[in-house]
C-alpha cells in the first residue's frame, strides 16, 4: 500500500526538523538566540571568528559554501560546470545585496524606554532570523539582555508584504512572556536571477539599564541563500524547495552590524541636554 501524501509530508517534516533550522526557521524555539548555534552557516568575514585561529577561514563564504559548488561536490555533482558557476554567481549577488542596518538613538537615560529598528534586505527565505547580540563575533556573541539591556515586549514585524507579523512570537506562551532579543521574519523572497531582493523591518522595544556608562548592542541577521536562485534548490516528494547542498550545507548566512554603543546618562543630565 502506497504512503498518503499527508503521512509522507509528516515524515519529511520530521526528517528536516532533525537536520537544521533554516531555511524553515525556528517554528519550535521562541526564545533568544546566539550565532554560534547556525553551525550550518558560513561567516561574512573572517573577523566574525576573532581568534579562532586557521578555523576562522574554513568557516567563511568562499571556503565553506562557494568551494564544494564550485568542486561539485554533494548535491552540487547534478549540475553542469556551467550551472555552478551560474549559482555561485546567484550567490555572490544575493551575498551583496544581504544587509542589516539599525537605527537607535545615541544616547538614553537610565531606565528610558527605546525603540531600535532593525532593518534588513536580500536573504533567500522563505524564513530569516533578526537579533539583538552584545559583539559581533560567531563563537561569543550573547543575547542583548546579557549587557544590561531589558526587552520590553515581544518584537515588532513589518514584512516583506508590508504587514505585521506576530504569529511567530504568539507562539510562545504568553505566561512566560514574550519579550526576546530574536525572532523569525516569514515570506521573505529573493531572486538572484532577475536581481529582485526581500526586505523586512523588527523593531525592538529596550528598556536602558539602571547604571550610566557605555552599552554595546550588534544586530545580527540569519538568512539562506540557495532558494534565491532557480539553480540553488530540489524540490521534495511534497513539492517543498530544499537547498540544493541539503539543509547540513554552508548556505545560510550570519551577518552583523558594526558594533555599536549607546550611552547611558543619569536622567537629569539626560534632560538637561535634551532642553
Amino acid at each position: 500500500m502506497g504512503m498518503s501524501r499527508a503521512a509522507l509530508a509528516a515524515l519529511v517534516a520530521l526528517a528536516a526538523g532533525t537536520a537544521s533550522a533554516y531555511p524553515g526557521g525556528t517554528p519550535s524555539y521562541q526564545t533568544d538566540v546566539a550565532p554560534f548555534c547556525a553551525g550550518c552557516h558560513s561567516s561574512v568575514a573572517e573577523s566574525d571568528l576573532e581568534g579562532a585561529g586557521e578555523r576562522a577561514a574554513k568557516e567563511v563564504i568562499a571556503a565553506k559554501h562557494l568551494a564544494p559548488i564550485a568542486a561539485g561536490e554533494n548535491g552540487y555533482k547534478d549540475l553542469s560546470e556551467a550551472d555552478r558557476t551560474t549559482l555561485v554567481a546567484h550567490i555572490r549577488a544575493l551575498d551583496a545585496s544581504s544587509t542589516i542596518q539599525m537605527e537607535f538613538p545615541p544616547q538614553v537615560a537610565v531606565g528610558e524606554t527605546f525603540n531600535v529598528t532593525v532593518n534588513v534586505t536580500g536573504g533567500a527565505g522563505p524564513v530569516v532570523g533578526v537579533a539583538l547580540v552584545d559583539r559581533a563575533h560567531r563563537w561569543y556573541a550573547k543575547p542583548a539582555t546579557s549587557a544590561g539591556w531589558t526587552v520590553v515586549g515581544p518584537p515588532s514585524v513589518i514584512g516583506q508584504d508590508g504587514r505585521p507579523q506576530s504569529e511567530w512570537s504568539d507562539a510562545r506562551p504568553e505566561k512566560f512572556g514574550r519579550a526576546t532579543t530574536y525572532v523569525n521574519v516569514k515570506g521573505i523572497s529573493s531572486d538572484a536571477s532577475t536581481e529582485s531582493w526581500g526586505s523586512a523591518k523588527v523593531i525592538f522595544t529596550l528598556k536602558a539599564p539602571d547604571k550610566p556608562g557605555d552599552y554595546p548592542l550588534v544586530g545580527v541577521y540569519l538568512y539562506g541563500t540557495e532558494k534565491g536562485s532557480p539553480l540553488g534548490y530540489t524540490t521534495n516528494a511534497v513539492g517543498w524547495k530544499m537547498p540544493r547542498g541539503t539543509t547540513a550545507g554552508a548556505s545560510g548566512r550570519v551577518r552583523f552590524t558594526p558594533e555599536h554603543e549607546i550611552t547611558v546618562k543619569p536622567a537629569e543630565a539626560a534632560a538637561a541636554q535634551g532642553q
